[in-house]
């Protein structure tokens, strides 16, 4: 497998072949190439050899389910095991990659679907990058499949372009900072300016709340943009919702982002999945504007997915009101807390935040 080594290990395995070659080869790959036979200035006996000694991917997209705004990957795995990450486009054309970085996840959020899988195993590296790179076909095929459909017609048209992703979001299936060993060299690779060349401005990877993972990002980088997980900062309710709490207090986390700031990280942003009835108090709004205080933070809303078998304390959770969601972000900003709102994207895949397994 050949998707997801570095640049020097790429170099190793293909010894003696001269450097340049490993570099227009490595360069192939992460450009997203379905296959050897694209490599157009490698040689062709060369690109025999390669296909004979190894594979390209060490994954396989199994399906893709598709909306107006999203696209859902569905990846079966070397070992048989399913995985999932989802592309989101804007009206601007502008794509952003949602990855995973594990198979299942071990956190338990109540409001999660993924969370109610339970945990199967942590990612490699490779099968990380691979998202991104299946994801870049995705687009690169519905490029040419609207050429096809408009056929001579396309003059002009930005959205018929190949078009390359603008944003990494590792917001996807798992707890990004329970592997972040492997989630740590995936970034190297895709950020690699001999390769994609990705800004880590344009990376933001969301964490529920680990605090050794948090000091360890801050410690040892990389510093891409981070997203907390918060939810609701009253400690009592959001230990209900999300048990990751009980062993990782946000009296903690709040001296973990304040260290990662320090260290150079940016702003950080808190997510908050507002749940129908349950986090939208006037306590909530004050404990998260108690939070944020002396941290550089912006609150992200996210009025909550639907995904079947979700319950709270014996009832099922539901959306909240348009009413509910507008009074929430009256009382944050009366408190002086930025407030952003997340667009409803991927829910006809189940692809939205939440919803993922």
């Amino acid at each position: 497998m050949l998707a997801g080594l570095s640049l020097a290990e790429l170099e190793n395995l293909l010894s003696p072949l001269p450097r340049f070659r490993a570099v227009q080869i490595y360069q192939w790959i992460n450009s997203g190439v379905s296959g050897f036979d694209e490599m157009s200035n490698i040689p062709i006996n060369l690109r025999e050899d390669l296909k004979n000694r190894f594979p390209l991917y060490s994954g396989s997209v199994e399906n893709v389910q598709r909306d107006r705004s999203a696209a859902k990957i569905i990846m079966r795995l070397s070992d048989g095991i399913k995985t999932e990450a989802v592309l989101l486009s804007d009206a601007k054309n502008r794509h952003t990659a949602c990855l995973s970085t594990q198979a299942g996840c071990p956190m338990g959020c109540v409001f999660c679907k993924t969370g109610a899988l339970g945990f199967t195993r942590n990612l490699t590296a490779a099968e990380i990058t691979e998202q991104f790179l299946f994801l870049q076909q995705e687009i690169n095929r519905g490029s040419a499949r609207e050429k096809k459909d408009c056929g001579s017609n396309v003059r002009g048209k930005k959205n018929l372009e190949k078009h390359p992703i603008d944003n990494i979001v590792v917001m996807g299936m798992g707890e990004p900072l329970l592997n972040l060993c492997n989630l740590r060299k995936a970034l190297e690779v895709i950020s690699d300016p001999e390769g994609m060349n990705f800004s880590r401005r344009r990376i933001t990877v969301s964490t529920c709340g680990i605090y050794e993972g948090l000091t360890d990002l801050a410690e040892n980088g990389p510093l891409v943009r981070l997203a907390l997980s918060l939810t609701t900062a009253d400690e009592a309710l959001r230990q209900k919702l999300m048990p990751v709490t009980s062993a990782n207090p946000l009296s903690k986390i709040k001296k973990a982002l304040a260290i990662f700031q320090q260290k150079g990280g940016g702003r950080v942003t808190l997510e908050v999945v507002l749940l129908g009835g349950v986090n939208s108090s006037e306590k909530d709004a004050s404990s998260i504007a108690a939070f944020a205080k002396d941290l550089d933070t912006v609150v992200n809303l996210i009025p909550w997915n639907p995904a079947d078998g979700l319950e709270f304390e014996g009832n099922p959770l539901k959306e909240p009101e348009k009413k509910e969601i507008e009074n929430f972000t009256a009382m944050l900003e009366s408190r002086g807390v930025k407030v952003t709102m997340r667009l409803k994207k991927g829910r006809k895949v189940m692809g939205a935040c939440g919803q993922l397994g």
